[in-house]
């Protein structure tokens, strides 16, 4: 693989920005985000750079965002890691009773598929959340739609089982979003 895996630093917000873009042009994007293409470029450079910020390796250990880049510097792939604590807000799905991490965003270019960026990039994720300090993330999870067997297949190559944990589809209540989840080793 000729891809260097790391986190994002914050001013690469422009990247970050064109990435999200592309994934929410795939076709699989409607099994695969929770988001619209036309909602994402629609959003202010702030949001963009607010978001690269907090999801940099400086931004304070709350989520982190991975990405693949190739010897010419342009980005094959990318995944965010979000930390969620007992009590605390979650992005999506129920209040973490347990710390845990819940990846979000993944998505790795067409030409790059089964190259085994995708690997590198859960690896480096999960890694990180594993690092973290006290208290211990205990799991970390993943939502998958109902409608995607080829991600849940490589979620469960790759660790994941499912809880039995749903939520519906934002949108489209008789849609489910089901529940992955992998224990700390």
């Amino acid at each position: 693989m000729d891809y260097v895996i790391r986190p994002l630093r914050a001013d690469e917000w422009q990247s970050a920005k064109g990435i999200r873009l592309a994934a929410l042009r795939d076709p699989v994007a409607p099994v695969a985000f929770l988001e619209t293409y036309e909602q994402a470029v629609e959003r202010p450079d702030a949001f963009w750079q607010e978001r690269a910020a907090g999801a940099s390796e400086t931004g304070g250990g709350e989520a982190r965002q991975f990405v693949a880049e190739a010897p010419d510097g342009s980005w094959a792939g990318s995944l965010t890691v979000l930390v969620e604590r007992p009590g605390a807000e979650v992005r999506f799905g129920a209040v973490a009773d347990i710390h845990q991490a819940h990846v979000v965003g993944v998505f790795v270019r067409p030409e790059a598929r089964g190259g085994g960026v995708a690997e590198e990039l859960f690896r480096a994720g999960m890694d990180w959340a594993w690092s973290l300090g006290e208290p211990l993330i205990e799991r970390v999870r993943l939502y998958v739609h109902e409608n995607n067997p080829r991600a849940s297949a490589f979620y469960r190559r790759n660790g994941f089982v499912p809880t039995g944990e749903t939520v519906p589809l934002q949108g489209d209540p008789t849609t489910l979003e089901l529940e992955h989840a992998v224990p700390r080793p």
